[in-house]
C-alpha cells in the first residue's frame, strides 16, 4: 500500500488593481518591510487555516504552504476579504489557479535506481544527488524524485485528482525495480 500525502499547494490569483503595501504594512496581520522586501511584497497569514499569502503591488497574490486546493483557495479569499474590509481594494471575483502541487509518497520497497535509470529516462548521478529525477510525460505531467528507499517527492501537479493515477503508474514501474 503506497502512502501519499500533499505537502504544499501553490495557487495564484489577481485582484486586477494595485495595492499600497506600505500603508498595508501598518496592520498587525501583514508582514511588510519595504527595506527588506524592496517594497514589492507583503505577507498575510489567514486567521483560520494554514499557509501564507504573498500580496504584490500589482494586486497579484500567491498562496503557499497549504495542504489542499480548498485550503489554498480559502487563504486567497481570506486575503482578498481582508484587503476589501480595510479599503485597499474593491470587491472582485477571484480567478484562482493551482500552479503546483507537491506530494510525498512512500512505496515501501527499495528501488534499484541504477537499473531504473538504464531503462527509463531517469537522471541518476549518485555523486551529485542521492535520488533519481524522473520527468513524467503524457496527460499527467510531473517531476518525481525517487530515492533508493522507495520514497518519492512528486512536484508539478496541477490537480490533486492527478495524484492517484500518477502514483499507480509509478507503483508499477517501481515494483519492477524493487
Amino acid at each position: 500500500m503506497v502512502k501519499v500525502s500533499i505537502v504544499n499547494v501553490v495557487a495564484t490569483t489577481a485582484l486586477d488593481q494595485e495595492v499600497d503595501l506600505d500603508d498595508l504594512g501598518k496592520h498587525g496581520e501583514i508582514l511588510h518591510d519595504s527595506e527588506v522586501y524592496g517594497g514589492r511584497v507583503a505577507y498575510f497569514t489567514p486567521p483560520i487555516g494554514k499557509g501564507k499569502v504573498s500580496i504584490f503591488v500589482s494586486g497579484k497574490m500567491i498562496s503557499v504552504g497549504t495542504k489542499s486546493e480548498a485550503e489554498a483557495f480559502h487563504a486567497l479569499e481570506c486575503a482578498k476579504a481582508f484587503l476589501v474590509e480595510k479599503g485597499y481594494v474593491k470587491p472582485v471575483v477571484l480567478k484562482r489557479l493551482v500552479q503546483n502541487i507537491v506530494a510525498v509518497a512512500d512505496f515501501e520497497e527499495n528501488v534499484n535506481l541504477e537499473r531504473l535509470a538504464q531503462d527509463y529516462k531517469v537522471i541518476y548521478e549518485p555523486e551529485q544527488f542521492p535520488g533519481g529525477i524522473f520527468r513524467m510525460e503524457g496527460q499527467i505531467r510531473a517531476t518525481v524524485l525517487i530515492y533508493a528507499s522507495g520514497k518519492a517527492v512528486i512536484a508539478g501537479l496541477k490537480s490533486s485528482k492527478d495524484i492517484e493515477p500518477l502514483v499507480q503508474k509509478l507503483e508499477g514501474i517501481i515494483k519492477a525495480y524493487a
